[in-house]
């Protein structure tokens, strides 16, 4: 074959594949996209939110926690030998609890148990095993004199804001020399009033001459 026909045969060829050159570049370019499309990893799907559990993200030891009032005057404290918080709840469970409350009107309230449920800010204790609430005797800035309360059980409730204490197991409330016990109980120190449920006995003592009760 002469150089010229063989020059004009390869120009002809070169014109027709590029004819055809963007439909071969455009099947390409699909090829190659669906193969990558084969290939990608797949989209990880949004897992499920697990319902959180109910375990102590930090413990103390032989601590003291004290909560204040706006004034800054202290409101409660709160000690234990064995502290354990829990997240889901925000409570803190302490054993071998001891709490010392002062009310806005200075009257101190104490409490005792062998362990005990604090909710976030301290303002409500459950107290569960030999559990001990005292209001000491106090005479308030009016003059009134406030005998000395006493609730026992093995669940007790204490509501230290609004100063109630409630149970719904058998209680013992001695206040003065007075005695009473109940299979539950809800009682409101800021009415004076204790509701006492269930089987109620009381025993009541006879004033001393001169002594207000």
């Amino acid at each position: 074959m002469k150089p010229k026909a063989a020059w004009s045969l390869l120009r002809d060829t070169f014109d027709r594949v590029t004819i055809y050159l963007p439909i071969i570049l455009t099947a390409m370019l699909a090829l190659g996209t669906y193969w990558l499309v084969r290939n990608a990893p797949k989209l990880l799907e949004p897992a499920p939110k697990e319902a959180p559990k109910h375990e102590a993200d930090y413990f103390m030891r032989d601590f003291v926690i004290k909560n204040f009032l706006p004034s800054g005057e202290l409101r409660s404290e709160l000690f234990g030998t064995e502290g354990r918080h829990y997240p889901d709840t925000d409570t803190m469970e302490v054993d071998q609890v001891r709490v010392r409350a002062v009310s806005p009107e200075g009257l101190t309230t104490r409490a005792t148990a062998n362990r005990g449920l604090s909710n976030a800010d301290g303002s409500e204790v459950q107290l569960f095993g030999n559990a001990i609430v005292v209001r000491e005797a106090a005479t308030t800035p009016d003059g009134k004199v406030v005998p000395r309360l006493e609730f026992r059980g093995e669940f007790l409730h204490a509501f230290l804001d609004t100063e109630r204490v409630r149970s719904n197991k058998p209680v013992t409330l001695v206040r003065g020399s007075d005695q009473f016990t109940a299979d539950s109980m809800d009682y409101d120190n800021l009415s004076g009033v204790a509701n006492l449920r269930g089987r109620v006995r009381g025993l009541l003592m006879p004033s001393t001459p001169g002594v207000k009760r």
